[in-house]
């Protein structure tokens, strides 16, 4: 069935049980899921030969490992297989879509492309999904899972994940979203795989915090506590023994409450109490677990920014008494070179692991980047892997982290000090030792890192713990996590097999249904393209319509030749208003005939900024009176969608005109001009002025060859080639 691989008994058995259902395959890492997902394409190729099989990764990486795994085992031609990722164009990607077999996609690109109908789901007769855990909520996974079980003429789903987790809900929430319909599981104890599962020895270092650490400590928790007990005063909260979990529906729901309009001096203080609470709350996290280094940088940090900052949280946080005690001391310690005692017993098992393979996680790059310096006093071989940049930080792009991972395979050094980004969606090789520099809260997360070893040899896991801190909570935490998610999912097996849980259509889908059957003729909406992240758009793709994904001049939504809408939610109203964009939008949206604004959200829009109500009453006048501007209220975006559906409906009513893709004519002969250049192929308004400012006239432009054109700065050959072709082309009604 596929080259150089033989099927284990076990994938045979979960192979043959998945060819016929939508399956969610639970596998240890190094198990093979992507020799299932091989058998299965093969399987459905041949039943349906002229069909498609999509796998889709979160990252480019993992789909480049993919692609790589099935050219080496798939008997199949080179052009069957395609990648698609956001550095592809559409248009390629629409091509090669047409030409191949078996295509390996990153979800947010093709989530493009089935919104804008340059792909067609129905081809399709196995989805796979790598990292199912991921398909919850509003990521990728779950929009295209929905369109495919909708369009595809033979329809069958493989998921594939280590750990999707240790919440019935969550599970829950993945199988349904998946439309899962048999799940098959597999642990390290079960008799079918236990041969091929090798010795992971697994090791935990405890240390205890030395007396300076337990000063800054007990001076953090009176500083914390006394926070929470001002809240507790005035009455939002029953204990000062709260979980970070539990602090933070507490701020939500604060915070949901001064939306609602209600502005109490003990509702705003005690919000402000909070922040600060969390924020010394992530200090002592970073004291019990980390070590001075990554407190001090913190502190500083804080400091400093409380010097530039208005937030009434953190000036108030930096001026307390105990805050200041408890930098100063960090800052003693830090001078002297005082450090977490896990740092010596690190460098105590880099050198009893010398010329071993290791991979050492940990959770911040300030740590990282003080294990590197010490270990580099080992004359130790080692590279620090992060993320991508974030705000005020340095960190790698994908390119460099592909050559990190290369250098790493190829023994370049023998240690890889990383963050959460070598968890997930990398091809990390196997190592002989893993070391966790502390315990993570989460099972999804501690069995991507102990998988980077004992895949193909046995293995070693050390987890460091510092005595009578968060880590032996976290210890314990994901242990349970993990047992509880091993029991979750064999009663989700069963119940499914049983058919207690239903996967079945949605309130929302009936109603779909029940649209989607309205003899009306096909609308179409135009979306400016920055508003695809919203929701919105999937909304609108969901109830029927036609969506063309562009770059708009004026407004958000444009519905009709006449009519475009200019979309904002309740905060993004609000601070238009006080950053001056709003009459500069407004200005633009009266060119349509018929503009629109639609204000989303069910905030109070008085309690949104410091900003007198006066004001908002004014603006809200002036766009209703000045401008003539109508505007409508939805809760979110669901009644959005289906506001823009209705308006879009009656705009595109069969007795009236076709809809045209400007939005007004203009009025005199310098915008005419302009309209009428910049509705040629790939060419907006400033590429229709430089056009116009080349040759003058539009009778010019359009007598100019491919050559002439692409000497018009920055207009290129495809555009050229583009407009030439549209000019050339005979209309046929």
């Amino acid at each position: 069935m596929l080259k150089n691989l033989k099927p284990r008994l076990y994938q045979e058995t979960i192979f043959s049980k998945s060819t016929a259902k939508n399956t969610l395959v639970v596998l240890p890492t190094g198990l093979g899921k992507t020799a299932l997902a091989m058998m299965l394409a093969k399987h459905r190729l041949k039943l349906y030969p002229e069909s498609k099989i999509l796998f889709l990764a979160p990252t480019k990486p993992l789909v480049q490992q993919h692609i790589e795994t099935f050219k080496k085992h798939v008997e199949a031609e080179e052009n069957d297989f395609a990648v698609f990722t956001g550095e592809i164009s559409p248009l390629k990607r629409e091509e090669l879509w047409k030409k191949s077999k078996i295509i390996f996609s990153t979800p947010q690109g093709l989530e493009n492309d089935a919104i804008s109908a340059k792909i067609d789901l129905g081809q399709i007769s196995l989805l796979i999904f790598d990292e199912a855990h991921r398909a919850s909520g509003d990521y990728s996974y779950v929009f295209i899972a929905k369109q495919y079980q909708k369009k595809a003429k033979y329809p069958l789903i493989l998921g594939l994940t280590a750990s999707p987790g240790s919440d019935l809900e969550k599970i829950t929430e993945i199988c349904k979203n998946l439309f899962i319909e048999n799940i098959e599981v597999r642990t390290e104890s079960d008799s079918d795989v236990k041969e091929y599962i090798q010795d992971v020895q697994i090791d935990w270092v405890k240390v205890d915090l030395p007396p300076a650490f337990l000063f800054i400590k007990n001076t953090i928790e009176k500083c914390y506590h006394s926070k929470l007990n001002e809240v507790k005063k005035f009455g939002f909260l029953n204990s000062v023994f709260m979980r970070k979990t539990e602090l933070l529906e507490l701020m939500a729901k604060l915070h949901s409450m001064l939306n609602s309009g209600e502005k109490s001096m003990e509702l705003m203080r005690s919000i402000s109490l909070l922040a600060e609470a969390m924020k010394i709350h992530h200090a002592q996290e970073l004291l019990e677990t980390q070590g001075i280094h990554a407190l001090f940088m913190y502190l500083q940090k804080l400091m400093e920014e409380s010097t530039r900052t208005t937030v009434k949280a953190l000036k108030n946080l930096v001026a307390d008494e105990q805050f200041r005690i408890i930098f100063e001391m960090t800052k003693k310690l830090y001078e002297n070179n005082i450090e977490h005692p896990k740092i010596a017993e690190l460098k105590k098992i880099v050198s009893n692991n010398k010329n071993k393979k290791m991979i050492i996680f940990t959770q911040y790059r300030d740590t990282a980047s003080k294990i590197k310096k010490e270990l580099d006093l080992l004359n130790s071989k080692s590279v620090v892997f992060v993320g991508q940049a974030k705000k005020n930080e340095t960190g790698l792009n994908q390119k460099q982290q592909k050559q990190i991972i290369e250098d790493f395979r190829n023994n370049l050094f023998d240690i890889l000090i990383a963050t959460s980004v070598a968890e997930e969606g990398l091809d990390v090789p196997s190592v002989d030792l893993v070391v966790f520099y502390e315990p993570i809260p989460s099972a999804i997360r501690t069995i991507q890192r102990r998988g980077r070893t004992g895949r193909n040899d046995s293995g070693k896991v050390i987890i460091m713990v510092a005595n009578k801190t968060r880590d032996e909570s976290y210890r314990w935490s994901t242990h349970h996590k993990e047992k509880r998610m091993h029991r979750i999912l064999h009663d989700l097996k069963n119940k499914i097999a049983f058919k207690e849980l239903k996967i079945e259509k949605t309130a929302d889908e009936n109603l779909e249904k029940y649209q989607n059957k309205l003899k009306n003729k096909e609308i179409k909406i135009i979306c400016d393209d920055r508003e695809k992240s919203n929701g919105i758009v999937k909304q609108l793709v969901e109830l029927g319509i036609k969506i063309d994904l562009k770059r708009l001049d004026i407004g958000d939504y444009q519905v009709s030749e006449r009519c475009v809408i200019e979309l904002k939610t309740v905060p993004d109203f609000v601070d238009s208003i006080i950053d001056g964009r709003l009459l500069e939008q407004l200005k633009s949206l009266t060119k349509a005939d018929r503009p629109i604004l639609i204000l989303e959200g069910m905030e109070d829009i008085y309690s949104q900024r410091n900003i007198h109500p006066n004001a908002i009453r004014g603006m809200l006048s002036t766009i209703a009176v000045s401008y003539g501007i109508p505007i409508i209220q939805t809760k979110n975006n669901k009644e959005t969608a289906e506001l823009l559906h209705i308006i879009a409906k009656r705009e595109q009513d069969p007795e009236k005109k076709h809809f045209s893709l400007h939005s007004k004519k203009p009025i005199s002969d310098k915008e005419l001009q302009e309209y009428i250049v910049s509705s040629l192929p790939n060419v907006g308004p400033a590429m229709a002025k430089e056009l116009l400012h080349k040759f003058r006239n539009v009778r010019k432009i359009f007598n100019a060859n491919e050559e002439e054109l692409k000497k018009v700065p920055g207009l290129g050959d495809k555009t050229a080639k583009e407009i030439q072709r549209t000019l050339d082309k005979d209309y046929y009604l």
